[in-house]
């Protein structure tokens, strides 16, 4: 399987990768918080010679998440990071932003010799309104557990979004979700596989197209793990990041955000979403 990061969780054990890791975190949370709280120091941590951007409005290198800050109206930006986990070199946030805006986004960072040199992001509109289930898309659990768990759980979300999304086999989605007992925060799906179900038919009545190509990267820490997949929305091209929790070796909750790629020709930088 051609999934960046898939193994990343084996290059080191959990033993001798924590310290390590975790500063890594320490580094990333502080990174994204420096967008509202203005401290220089913290983009330190990108490398200034290799700093690969995947957010297509951002310009590539430190010059480029610089120009990006500027941009912000003083004192306007508020940064909440609610969940973040490290997958080998590779670390993912969840976090609650307000700049030109409410949005929740989900950040990847990739780590060479101890500094960032790249990064990949996924933002949407926060919703006016909770799912019909009554869940925000950030509550919920945010501790990682389960770390000798966490290759048998990316390989668990992996199967079910090539199964059930790529593939198209809805008839699957007991083989890979606990039922009703499944909480969904995306704003538009009730909870348990009858609310996912439901919506999925609400969006063929309404001829609104949701597709998913292909599986890029499947990042885990232990019960948590982020894919991100390439699709349409609509009849646009879309980014999908999706984020699983697991449970006795099935999916119990999901979090996502969807953002439509704009065309080649707005794009800052050279290096797709993806």
């Amino acid at each position: 399987m051609n999934i960046k990061a898939y193994t990343l969780g084996a290059v080191m054990t959990v033993s001798s990768a924590t310290a390590f890791a975790d500063k890594h975190i320490d580094q990333s949370t502080r990174l994204l918080n420096s967008i509202q709280t203005g401290d220089q120091a913290a983009a330190s941590v990108i490398n200034p010679n290799k700093y690969i951007q995947h957010n297509l409005m951002v310009a590539d290198g430190i010059a480029g998440f610089g120009a990006l800050l500027k941009t912000l109206p003083k004192d306007s930006a508020r940064v909440h990071v609610v969940r973040a986990f490290r997958d080998g070199n590779y670390v993912f946030t969840h976090t609650e932003y307000n700049f030109f805006g409410p949005k929740i986004g989900f950040d990847i960072f990739r780590f060479e010799n101890g500094k960032i040199v790249e990064h990949w992001d996924n933002l949407q509109e926060t919703a006016v309104k909770p799912s019909p289930g009554g869940h925000s898309m950030i509550d919920g659990p945010t501790k990682a557990v389960d770390p000798e768990k966490t290759e048998a759980n990316k390989m668990l979300v992996h199967d079910f979004l090539q199964k059930v999304w790529v593939e198209g086999d809805s008839k699957a989605l007991s083989k890979y979700i606990d039922g009703e007992r499944y909480v969904q925060h995306n704003p538009m799906i009730g909870d348990g596989v009858s609310g996912l179900n439901k919506a999925m038919k609400n969006m063929a009545e309404q001829g609104m197209t949701v597709k998913f190509d292909k599986v890029h990267q499947v990042l885990g820490q232990g019960n948590f793990v982020l894919a991100v997949t390439e699709g349409k929305f609509g009849d646009k091209p879309a980014s999908y990041y999706d984020l699983f929790r697991v449970q006795s070796g099935k999916i119990v909750e999901h979090w996502d955000t969807i953002e439509t790629i704009p065309p080649q020709s707005e794009w800052k930088n050279p290096n797709g979403k993806f």
